[in-house]
Formats: C-alpha cells, structure tokens, sequence
C-alpha cells in the first residue's frame, strides 16, 4: 500500500516509527544518501527537495490515482489522517500536536542537525557554530523537558505524531553532548517510547537497511553537504 523511500536517518526514523505502530503495509526503498541518489531523477519526481523521506500511497482515502507526499512533518500529517490514528479530533488536543510537530519540523531538528553537522562533519572545528549549536539544543531540551513535567506524552496521555517526529532526534544525545540526566521528564518519555515494540521494530529495520553505518567518506561529506544551486535540475 505504502512505498517508503527511506534512509536510516531521524526524519527517516520517524515515518518508520508511525508504520510500525499502525500496521499499514508498507515497503522500504533504500536511497542511500550518502551515494547520491536522492538526486536520481525517479526519486526527484516524488520529492522534488532531494531529501527523505517520501512515500507513494498506492491505495489513498477515496480510491483514484497513487499520492505522493514528501517532508517528514507532511507525511505524518497525512498517515495520520489516512488512518485516523495518534492524531486527535478533539480541535485543542488536535492542534496541540500539530503545534509540537511544526516545534520540531522547524526547532529540534533544524538546530539539531546543525549540531551534529558541526560537532561531527565539519572540516575543522568551529568553536562558535558548536557552542552555538550545542546550548539551543539543550535550550531546545529545556524547553521539551519542562513541557513533559506533568503529562506522559507531548499531547497529555496519548501518544501522538508529535512523539514520533521529536522521538528520533534525541536518541543522538551524546553526539549532541546532551545529558538526558539533566531532562528528568525527558529522560523518562525517551525510555518509554524506547522501548515501545514499534520502537524496536523501527530502529532493527534501520539495521537491515544500513547494517553496517560506517564513518562517513569524504565522498559522502561532498555529497551530502556539497550541493548549491547548480546542483537542482532545472524542468
């Protein structure tokens, strides 16, 4: 029912995790980022950004031709529409977890990645850019933590898309140089969805698809953090 074009990263993470909570049949297509083919002109088609994750839903809501859907945040929109699943119709609790989820779409995973791309990819350290970095994620920590101080989950009791697109971008703690000792409600909600069984279904497919995540190549690096404005196709 589903394609998911995928990789083995947090905002391919996320859509993993939905599938595997929900049960929709879906399957993996590997774009190995790190060789470029995000950049292949079928994938381009579904996801004219060159980034994953994307998916092709060949059975929509209503019938009729296939939906593509590409950005992470989107997708989770739309399955969760699709199923009526980790998505509330209660208009507040609704729009609670769209807030939290445009938080992370446009905060956690912004700053986050920035984060992992300086302390971990750059060529030579830029002390700046890493304090920089690293104090807005622990803001951004802060700010996550003190939200889950009296309730399970982001929306209250119920586990929403607004879990699942946070979710992955702390189980890079360390690389982050996050303590999740100082987030004490943090640190509680990132073991309970750790150990959800969907959890564990989604990160061991992560290890089927990329088993052995070796150091990123300089190839890799130019791949990845090398594109300009040349580098899109024109029509």
């Amino acid at each position: 029912m589903i394609d998911l074009y995928y990789w083995t990263t947090p905002n391919g993470h996320k859509i993993t995790l939905f599938l595997e909570e929900t049960g929709l049949p879906y399957t993996v297509r590997p774009i190995n980022i790190g060789k470029g083919e995000q950049f292949q002109p079928d994938f381009l088609r579904i996801a004219p950004n060159n980034r994953i994750p994307a998916i092709v839903d060949r059975s929509p809501s209503g019938g009729g031709e296939p939906i593509s859907v590409f950005e992470s945040g989107a997708i989770l929109l739309y399955l969760a529409e699709k199923t009526g699943r980790f998505l509330s119709a209660d208009a507040r609790t609704r729009i609670d977890a769209l807030q939290w989820l445009f938080w992370q779409m446009g905060g956690l995973g912004p700053m986050a990645g920035q984060n992992h791309h300086f302390t971990q990819y750059a060529p030579e350290p830029v002390p700046y850019a890493i304090d920089r970095y690293v104090k807005e994620t622990a803001r951004l920590y802060a700010v996550l933590d003190r939200r889950l101080a009296d309730r399970d989950f982001i929306t209250g009791a119920d586990y929403s898309i607004a879990d699942m697109a946070c979710y992955p971008w702390i189980v890079s703690h360390d690389k982050q140089r996050q303590n999740l000792d100082d987030f004490p409600a943090l640190k509680r909600w990132f073991e309970t969805i750790r150990q959800r069984p969907a959890t564990v279904r989604a990160y061991a497919l992560a290890e089927q698809v990329n088993p052995a995540q070796p150091p990123m190549s300089d190839e890799a690096k130019k791949v990845l953090f090398g594109q300009d404005a040349s580098t899109v196709t024109k029509p």
